[in-house]
């Protein structure tokens, strides 16, 4: 069977909420014993040597190097990206992270700091991280980024629409901004949204959402903001990346995925990196299509860095303290 390359197939399913919801409701119901069960055994495999130093650069590789706080200063946001560039100034061997992400206000700090080096500035925006605010005020902040300078916007959905079955001004909330984030030029910043997995409270308002996601034009799905009690966790993981794979498998459109929040140790980080490896392949194995929203997780990738090429545990000043 041929499947469509485009989202011609699904144009009939954004024509209305009530064409949405039919749609959304009809995805198959998530079996979360199953999809917990199969997290779970994926998180005992063992990886060797050779594998995990691969896994542990390619890890690195992956992240988007987060400052999210109200007591971020230049000073903060220019030592996160020298940081980005080199994150070992004893080895410079160690890849750099994928991206640094700030808040809107300090790309432009981000910009001048990482001065044309290979690393994307990632911005959050629509109010980042309750979204509880107008549309314009919304859209001004993702012009503002791009503006600056931004790469990527990390774009919160308004939980409070969807949890409400609002779900087609969830989806048009995704469009606008997907608008918003063209350049003048005709260039534009990726999109990644937000979903904030610990608020939908159950697996199929992921994959809900997820769809929803998807079908306006998101270029990544990410679980969460990092600022709610739980955020990315190995089974909501696990769905978004089954979503992401039956979208394509549908339609020809490949999208990325990026768990954030309460990733902070290598152990973690490989865990992840094996649920993509099983789940979608080798496709997805790139920081083009995957990320790991973290600010420790880098330290700890270090660490297990140097401690596989030199045999010991560097001391606790190998590594600053972001």
């Amino acid at each position: 069977m041929t499947m469509p390359t485009t989202l011609t197939a699904f144009a009939d399913v954004t024509t209305s909420d009530s064409a949405l919801r039919r749609f959304l409701h009809g995805l198959p119901g998530v079996d979360a014993v199953g999809l917990e069960a199969r997290a779970a055994s994926l998180g005992t495999r063992s990886i060797k040597t050779t594998a995990k130093a691969y896994a542990i650069d390619l890890a690195i590789s992956m992240i988007d190097l987060t400052t999210l706080e109200g007591a971020d200063t230049p000073g903060k946001v220019r030592a996160l990206s020298a940081k980005a560039v080199n994150p070992d100034p004893t080895d410079r061997t160690t890849p750099m992270t994928a991206a640094v992400c700030v808040y809107p206000d300090m790309v432009a700090t981000a910009k001048a700091a990482l001065n044309g080096a290979d690393v994307k500035i990632a911005s959050v925006a629509t109010a980042f991280p309750a979204g509880r605010a107008a549309l314009p005020v919304k859209l001004a902040d993702t012009r503002d980024a791009v503006a600056a300078g931004a790469d990527e916007i990390d774009m919160v959905i308004d939980r409070g629409a969807f949890l409400a079955g609002r779900y087609l001004e969830t989806y048009e909330l995704i469009r606008t901004i997907k608008e918003a984030c063209v350049r003048e030029d005709g260039s534009a910043a990726r999109l990644k949204v937000i979903f904030e997995t610990g608020e939908l409270s159950t697996y199929d308002n992921i994959r809900r959402a997820s769809w929803i996601g998807m079908l306006a034009g998101a270029d990544f799905i990410k679980t969460s903001t990092g600022k709610v009690g739980v955020n990315a966790t190995p089974a909501n993981t696990l769905l978004m990346l089954e979503a992401v794979r039956d979208f394509r498998a549908q339609t020809g459109i490949q999208i990325g995925v990026k768990p954030a929040g309460g990733i902070r140790t290598t152990k973690d980080a490989i865990k992840f990196l094996v649920l993509v490896n099983e789940t979608v392949g080798e496709d997805w194995l790139s920081n083009h299509w995957f990320r790991f929203g973290a600010s420790s997780l880098l330290n700890d990738l270090l660490m297990q860095r140097q401690k596989l090429s030199t045999g010991r545990y560097s001391g606790p000043d190998y590594v600053t303290v972001d």
